[in-house]
């Protein structure tokens, strides 16, 4: 049985009492949702409109880099807007490129972009690909690099950890990412990659609406989407802007739609009231178990470990039943989302700091702080 070993409520998880009803077996709705998500969009299910602004240099960005990108992707406060900011042609670009050969695409990119990288480049393409794929989140990062009149960063990743990464949330580094709007350069071709992409964000909804209360508006559910990847990382508290996630959503609530439409849609525990404009849901043991059902693996292995820190079975169906029945599930929810932030948040800042070099380190790191210390302005 669990106990609760949290202090403080996660925001807006608040819960009906729960009924007296058995527990249906969620496992058929697991296998359906995995063999047969929702129908992909005939685009990517990130893709948003190019802002005006970024077009003609979106334009120069691949042809700077070698071929063999599966797909990349443009995010961040360069390529969209945030509240509070009117001019996003001053901010740095960041993006990702997904690659399935990581040593050739280095090989080639060290030949053509050598000052993008730092000492480590030294070490060889094979190194570079070690430190990628043991260290950190599995990324690669070559930050503070002038391109075509802008200041950019970019991380490589490989597709199979990617896909990985989706599915799992091993580290809800790069999933975490593309849980919200992102611009894409390049549309991926790989099956696997576009299905787990469409379920990654189907995890992202059932791990919102189990921290949600009963009612909820439309901005509030795309706050919890985007803060997922933001729970337990240290660089919210130390070198981040404190309004972050609501300056992500605020102004890009139509890309959000635009995202989650289909799933919001299609998920039977939620209905949207027309008249008072807010999502409603009815938490209990049935949806509950739902939502618990189908979040990550890494998810449900946190949730284990908290259930033997309560000296309770330690079997993840098991483990999954009883905290169905506990009103504080949202917590143990977030709790366990933020433990895989926490490592990978950590991690991969340490590894950047190594593969940016000392003084790009110590230049992005003071940029950080500066956004940090102007947010407490506001």
């Amino acid at each position: 049985m669990f106990v609760r070993v949290l202090r403080q409520p996660t925001r807006w998880c608040f819960h009906r009492h729960l009924s007296d009803k058995p527990i249906t077996d969620g496992m058929a709705t697991f296998k359906r949702d995995i063999e047969n998500p929702l129908p992909l969009m005939s685009t990517s299910v990130n893709t948003v409109a190019m802002p005006t602004v970024l077009e003609s240099f979106i334009e120069k960005v691949l042809p700077a880099f070698p071929g063999g990108v599966q797909c990349a992707y443009a995010y961040g406060s360069g390529a969209f807007q945030q509240h509070g900011t009117i001019d996003i042609s001053k901010n740095m670009v960041d993006f990702i490129f997904v690659v399935d050969d990581p040593i050739e695409w280095h090989t080639n990119n060290i030949e053509k972009n050598k000052s993008h990288y730092s000492f480590l480049k030294l070490l060889g393409p094979r190194a570079i690909n070690h430190i990628q794929k043991q260290y950190g989140a599995g990324i690669y990062f070559n930050t503070l690099v002038p391109l075509a009149g802008r200041v950019i960063k970019y991380g490589v990743i490989s597709t199979d950890r990617l896909i990985n990464d989706l599915l799992d949330w091993e580290s809800l580094y790069v999933s975490g990412r593309l849980h919200k709007p992102v611009l894409t350069l390049k549309e991926p071709s790989n099956a696997d990659l576009k299905v787990a992409m469409q379920i990654n964000l189907q995890s992202a909804v059932h791990a919102a609406l189990i921290q949600l209360p009963d009612m909820f508006s439309e901005e509030e559910l795309y706050v919890c989407i985007a803060g997922l990847s933001y729970l337990g990382d240290f660089r919210m508290t130390v070198g981040e802007d404190r309004h972050k996630v609501a300056n992500i959503v605020k102004p890009n609530i139509s890309k959000f739609q635009a995202l989650y439409k289909n799933i919001l849609d299609s998920e039977e525990h939620l209905f949207f009231n027309d008249t008072k404009l807010v999502y409603e849901q009815y938490p209990n043991h049935i949806s509950q178990y739902h939502h618990l059902n189908l979040l990550p693996k890494t998810v449900h292995i946190n949730l284990v470990a908290l259930a033997k820190q309560s000296h309770a079975i330690p079997d993840t169906e098991e483990v999954i039943r009883n905290l169905a029945n506990n009103p504080h599930c949202g917590d143990y929810v977030a709790d366990s989302i933020a433990q895989i932030v926490k490592r990978s948040s950590w991690s991969q800042s340490l590894k950047t700091a190594f593969t940016a070099g000392f003084c790009k380190s110590i230049k992005y790191s003071f940029k950080k702080m500066q956004k940090m210390i102007k947010s407490f302005k506001k």
